[in-house]
């Protein structure tokens, strides 16, 4: 879903008309309905606004479920690491940084 469209239903789903989610966030209302309609993206700052405003987190308004985090085979796997020692964690994050790095590498060396 793109920015606009999210930023359209959580102003609803929370009862704010356009003005009074400028009013909330300390933006213009001008500003809100360029947002609304993909005349103009905000700016870093005035997504963190926008964010407090509507009590939710700047990852909910920028990004699609499931579009930032691990698949869900992973997910899992990350979870199972947290409950680690600390050097065992150490262990599996120096091994994860090292598979990265090699896979950089490569993606660099093809081109």
């Amino acid at each position: 879903m793109p920015f606009r469209e999210r930023l359209v239903a959580l102003r609803k789903e929370h009862g704010l008309t356009q003005q009074k989610l400028a009013d909330l966030a300390g933006l213009n209302v001008v500003q809100i309905r360029r947002y609304e309609t993909d005349a103009s993206q905000p700016s870093v700052e005035a997504i963190k606004k926008l964010a407090q405003a509507l009590r939710t987190t700047t990852d909910l308004l920028i990004f699609d479920s499931g579009e930032r985090g691990p698949d869900d085979d992973l997910r899992l796997q990350f979870e199972a690491v947290k409950r680690l020692d600390p050097e065992d964690r150490q262990a599996v994050t120096t091994l994860l940084d090292s598979v990265l790095v090699r896979h950089e590498v490569r993606r660099l060396a093809s081109g």
